[in-house]
């Protein structure tokens, strides 16, 4: 699949896939998280359906993580305010206990935001409308306790179409492309499309989502803000004030991947919620303070004397709860077993450079998720204990990349790949370049 440049704008293509979505499903509901582009996609989808379809019955889904900036809440706040007064409109503003992602943590690899037992440290108070889903008004039939907060994104589709007549349900994202290249590539690869539309993905029976503005740009983004002076989330102006890339600017659990590096703005922009959240969840507070040094993995690591990094990963490995433990371990043979069975796709110029070093390695066809159709490279050898003397790429297996994930305390070993495509940086290079114009994918 390539992109392809159509006789129309953004704006114009949206419209015809909300047509699209109209036509083709009977249940309809968004996505809602208080960011800039589902605020966008709300206000868009809301004002096309009154125009177009104003018999057509809108939900709004909020899932809510309790840890968030004031300015976060009071966006949400309001912007339910607003649609109790539009007709045809039905809120769901979930605040149930599920299990979120932290990587503050060697102890934790969850969070239970809403957790009935710890009350009395929850970050900001429960939400008191008649339309929040919370333990003492569970409407949700297909929850079950502390279920992981993908999960229960899921499952709120399932229930809302059983809800709603058992009819072909959608729920609207917004996600957008160029957001990240794993964002990317899931559109590009997608396997199971409903009716040719990238864009449009299978979650269950009769139950699916789209992101009808996938492929916007940021500055596509505001610059509907701007014309159609929508409300948005007034963060992004505290975060214009602090200095934030257009990248950096991100609306999501402050005790991600994602997030851990900017925590610390939270003493500076919302100082009273700070406070709440270095008693929330372990590892707030260091992570705030040594989220760009070495104690986190962000600066180079020097191996201790004596150990190799496969001697040191083990070492680490030994002082993990077994929980966490049994998680990378489980993650670490299945790296191990894709480079050794699978093998990744890598550029001829990587491809030469192992021949160069010494290492064993044998072509094993080529890899559909690389743009250029790389050759998949499997190791005959066991796996490099490091690989610092390939200078073309870092994303080849290495005892020293698995130790990096345990020292980042990253659960999901993001770092070797899992969860995204990583491709070499003339690729991202590529691909940033593409889309300084308004293009689109071509999902024929």
């Amino acid at each position: 699949m390539k992109k392809v440049n159509l006789e129309k704008n953004v704006y114009q293509a949206m419209l015809e896939r909300l047509h699209f979505i109209f036509q083709e499903f009977d249940n309809i509901y968004i996505s809602f998280s208080g960011g800039k582009d589902s605020g966008l996609l709300l206000n868009i989808v809301l004002d096309f359906r009154d125009q177009y379809y104003p018999s057509q019955t809108i939900g709004v889904f909020h899932q809510d993580f309790e840890a968030q900036y004031s300015a976060t809440t009071a966006y949400v706040e309001e912007t339910f305010q607003m649609l109790e007064k539009r007709s045809s409109v039905e809120l769901y503003w979930v605040c149930l206990p599920m299990a979120t992602r932290t990587a503050l943590s060697s102890y934790e690899m969850y969070w239970y935001p809403w957790d009935e037992k710890k009350e009395d440290i929850w970050i900001r108070p429960m939400p008191k409308h008649d339309y929040v889903i919370n333990l003492e008004h569970n409407i949700m039939t297909t929850y079950h306790y502390k279920m992981h907060q993908e999960d229960l994104a899921k499952q709120f589709g399932r229930w809302y179409r059983l809800s709603h007549g058992n009819k072909k349900t959608i729920c609207l994202l917004g996600i957008r492309a160029d957001e990240s290249l794993q964002r990317y590539s899931g559109f590009i690869n997608k396997r199971h499309s409903y009716k040719n539309q990238c864009w449009i993905t299978q979650q269950f029976k009769e139950v699916y989502s789209g992101s009808p503005l996938y492929d916007w740009s940021v500055e596509d983004i505001w610059h509907a803000y701007y014309l159609f002076d929508y409300p948005y989330n007034k963060l992004y102006d505290l975060y214009y004030k602090a200095g934030l890339s257009v990248s950096q600017m991100r609306v999501a659990s402050p005790f991600q991947d994602y997030a851990k590096e900017a925590l610390n703005l939270y003493r500076v922009i919302d100082p009273q919620i700070w406070v709440k959240l270095v008693g929330r969840v372990q590892g707030a507070n260091f992570t705030a303070i040594y989220a760009k040094t070495k104690a986190l993995g962000y600066r180079h690591i020097t191996l201790p004397k004596g150990h190799t990094w496969k001697s040191y990963t083990q070492f680490l490995l030994a002082t993990l709860p077994p929980r966490l433990r049994r998680n990378y371990i489980n993650k670490f043979n299945k790296s191990i077993l894709f480079w050794h069975t699978v093998g990744g796709g890598l550029e001829e110029e990587t491809i030469e450079e192992l021949i160069e070093h010494g290492y064993r390695i044998k072509r094993n066809g080529v890899s559909n998720y690389t743009i250029f159709k790389n050759s998949r490279i499997i190791f005959l050898d066991h796996i490099p204990d490091d690989t610092d003397d390939i200078k073309s790429t870092k994303d080849i297996p290495s005892w020293k990349r698995m130790c990096f994930c345990i020292l980042k305390n990253d659960h999901i070993c993001r770092f070797m790949g899992f969860g995204m495509t990583r491709e070499q940086k003339r690729k991202l290079d590529y691909f940033k370049e593409k889309y300084k114009s308004v293009e689109e994918l071509d999902h024929e």
